[in-house]
């Protein structure tokens, strides 16, 4: 859906410094229309110490789940349609499999590592991992040698901890590590509350993540490796005599889910990660603390569902369109505008009627420069009071680069003293 132009113009005119006092737009929504609302929509300048995280509020349409941890998210607008407990670290047994997978995925898209590699079923990875272990396993024989696309089905489809033990003492000598590979890797790509031990999820008390970074996880997986991604779809993998189906229940479900993994642990019960696209629109789930496989299933497909069902995509601004400007200290010029990567979309509840949005744009300020043209410099959160909060990257419309010492001086001093102001 998308918001009357008329409505997009007073939003692009909304281009205030730090601390600029919140304004207030009247607006006719017109293709808003099914909120059925009159919207009003408060865009502010703030300047903070540091960029926000997500975070939702539990609409009043919000369905209750069994799950100890969860949460629902939209991969393209990033927005959170639903979260329980979604910070609170546990152990995600075979789903912290994905980061295992993201450490392989990242070098095999840099040539370090090819699918026809292959790597051997060590006696630890057999005995540990494998047939003897009593645990999820592909059922490698001791000291055979398989290829890397072999072992990755292995671990996708099956979960097979001797896959996962094989690869990463394949990768880097031994499983710890590995699991420091593992730990660096999440720290690049954002994962703030995960730390990892080993390659395969199985307990260990200082292996634990949260459902927020399973779920960032997920969709960077999925927007970074999509050559690697429909390995998740596969129902069923064959290898020797055996025939493996995937672990993941809802793939064979007719709810558009393709990915991603399970895990399940005495301690801290049945957990999902999956996602599902109906569309134009894809959804991530994560549900970790379920009393049985069952539960698992029916919450996962449940959420999903309701994620589809209830929600909808609305389009804010057009790309390149300016959103509104951030303070810049010591360059050429005082704000630079800032502007969505394309069409500036968030994601919001049907329900219930005569909503409001409140968007306010985040930047670590005042910028400095240089600033180069597309550079991330700041975040438009929107959130409504159905529930729903979406966060948006925003990005310099153009470049600002630095003053001379007399302009950065009166600049310090002009900062100086608004900085008093209250």
């Amino acid at each position: 859906m998308q918001l009357r132009p008329q409505f997009q113009h007073h939003l692009a005119q909304l281009s205030w410094p730090a601390r600029a006092r919140p304004h207030r737009v009247l607006a006719s929504p017109g293709g808003f229309s099914r909120l059925a609302a009159t919207l009003f929509v408060f865009l502010t300048m703030v300047a903070t110490a540091a960029v926000p995280t997500n975070c939702a509020v539990a609409s009043e349409a919000a369905p209750k789940t069994k799950a100890r941890q969860a949460i629902l998210l939209d991969v393209a607008s990033g927005a959170v349609m639903f979260e329980r407990d979604a910070d609170e670290r546990a152990p995600p047994a075979s789903m912290s499999k994905l980061m295992t997978l993201a450490v392989v995925f990242r070098a095999l898209k840099t040539g370090q590592l090819k699918l026809d590699d292959e790597f051997t079923m060590s006696e630890n990875a057999w005995r540990n991992g494998g047939a003897p272990s009593g645990t999820s396993a592909m059922m490698v024989p001791i000291n055979t040698r398989e290829k890397l696309s072999e072992l990755l089905l292995g671990i996708i489809v099956q979960s097979g901890n001797d896959a996962a033990m094989a690869v990463a003492e394949g990768i880097a000598g031994s499983e710890g590590a590995f699991a420091e590979m593992m730990n660096a890797e999440a720290k690049r790509i954002g994962l703030t509350s995960s730390t990892f031990r080993n390659a395969t999820g199985l307990f260990h008390p200082e292996h634990l993540m949260t459902a927020r970074d399973l779920g960032r996880l997920a969709v960077y997986l999925i927007t970074t490796y999509p050559e690697y991604y429909p390995m998740f779809a596969e129902k069923e993998f064959k290898y020797r005599r055996h025939k493996f189906a995937n672990r993941n229940p809802l793939v064979f479900l007719d709810i558009g889910v393709d990915g991603l993994k399970t895990g399940h642990l005495k301690v801290s019960g049945h957990g999902l990660v999956a996602s599902a696209r109906q569309g134009d629109r894809r959804l991530v789930l994560v549900v970790n603390g379920l009393e049985t496989a069952n539960d698992r299933r029916e919450e996962g497909r449940r959420l999903l569902e309701w994620g589809f069902r209830g929600f909808n995509t609305f389009k804010l601004f057009d790309a390149d369109e300016v959103i509104g400007q951030a303070r810049v200290w010591g360059g050429e010029k005082l704000y630079v505008p800032l502007v969505g990567k394309g069409d500036v979309t968030v994601v919001l509840p049907r329900f219930p009627p005569n909503q409001r949005l409140r968007a306010e744009i985040f930047y670590k300020g005042p910028l400095k420069p240089p600033l180069k043209k597309g550079e991330e410099v700041a975040k438009l959160r929107v959130s409504s009071t159905g529930g729903a909060t979406n966060e948006v990257p925003l990005y310099a419309a153009e470049a600002v680069e630095r003053a001379g010492v007399v302009r950065r001086g009166l600049d310090s001093l002009a900062h100086l003293a608004t900085s008093w102001i209250p």
